[in-house]
């Protein structure tokens, strides 16, 4: 995919106030006046690369490797490309709280750049969810489907709580804002990864021999895992990232859940995952009773909130069917 920029004199702020002299990175694959567009929105750590981080539908043998034209924006706050605390004239502590309707905007002026009055598909999974849906009110075109993977039309308590628990380990870190804040961000990306899998996964896949007294394998892996975020990602965006997950609200001035999405004509499928324990079924069954025409399948996996990112095959499935319903 062909890398971009958007560069954006003023952006406004739903928080008040105007982010200034603003960077959107995107890529764009194909011909988007002659293909179908698929628009993805990607989640917390990932980048505007999908053949990247979902290769099992955006690579050269998935879904949408061949036939369609696709675009993929980084999100404001991230450190691959668009503004964020580590690139940007308000930089660390200095850059705001953005919120999913801010980055959204930014990602509307860039579908008025590329000349999109049409889009066939938006997709996302998590925190892509929130964009799609963010997109699917604000956009002026028309967009004929909505995939929508282990997400909810509001951030709920229970993930609130995550992030602040998440933003202590990264504040407990004196280099948060002032170095590069790698211990907390390691102990933040811990507590994550204690979401995003399952009890089952973990007691299954990191099991110890019952001779061992230290070297055990589930702390190995969150060790792992921890390190493997520092070394491509950095702990100011991922502290105002946790910050502009908790803005998610899609009723928020717009009368509530309900009467916000009742005005989207697009066809919804609403995926979800019986052992995510992250964003649970139960949340995306009230996204697909509040939106006018969608459909929900449930579909099983041994690894919880990541199933939308790893479960490439049930989702193909899924989404053929629909395609062809």
């Amino acid at each position: 995919m062909k890398a971009h920029q958007l560069n954006i004199p003023v952006l406004p702020l739903e928080g008040g106030g105007d982010l200034k002299d603003v960077v959107l990175h995107y890529r764009v694959k194909g011909d988007i006046v002659n293909e179908p567009v698929v628009w993805v929105f990607h989640a917390l750590t990932a980048n505007d690369d999908p053949t990247d981080w979902w290769p099992g539908l955006f690579g050269p043998e998935g879904l949408f490797g061949k036939g369609y034209a696709v675009v993929c924006a980084n999100v404001l706050g991230s450190p691959y490309g668009s503004s964020n605390p580590g690139n940007h004239t308000l930089s660390g502590q200095e850059f705001p709280i953005v919120t999913v309707r801010d980055t959204v905007d930014a990602q509307l002026l860039l579908a008025q750049h590329l000349g999109l009055n049409h889009i066939h598909t938006l997709i996302g999974g998590s925190f892509g969810g929130y964009q799609a849906l963010e997109f699917a009110i604000g956009f002026e075109g028309s967009v004929e489907y909505l995939i929508l993977l282990a997400t909810g039309a509001e951030e709920m308590p229970w993930n609130k709580a995550i992030h602040e628990a998440q933003r202590l380990a990264m504040e407990a870190d004196p280099t948060l804002w002032t170095g590069n804040g790698s211990k907390g961000l390691q102990a933040a990306r811990g507590i994550g990864m204690l979401n995003y899998r399952t009890t089952n996964q973990f007691n299954h896949a990191q099991k110890d021999s019952q001779e061992a007294l230290t070297d055990y394998r589930a702390p190995s892996y969150i060790r792992y895992q921890g390190e493997k975020l520092v070394r491509r990602f950095d702990a100011p965006s991922y502290y105002r990232l946790t910050q502009q997950l908790d803005t998610h609200h899609i009723g928020r001035g717009r009368g509530g859940i309900q009467k916000a999405l009742s005005k989207l004509d697009a066809k919804a499928l609403v995926l979800g995952f019986e052992s995510d324990v992250l964003i649970p079924v139960s949340v995306q069954q009230a996204l697909t009773h509040a939106l006018p025409s969608a459909e929900i399948k449930v579909l099983k996996s041994a690894f919880g909130h990541d199933g939308f990112l790893l479960e490439y095959e049930q989702i193909t499935k899924e989404i053929l069917e629909f395609y062809n319903a």
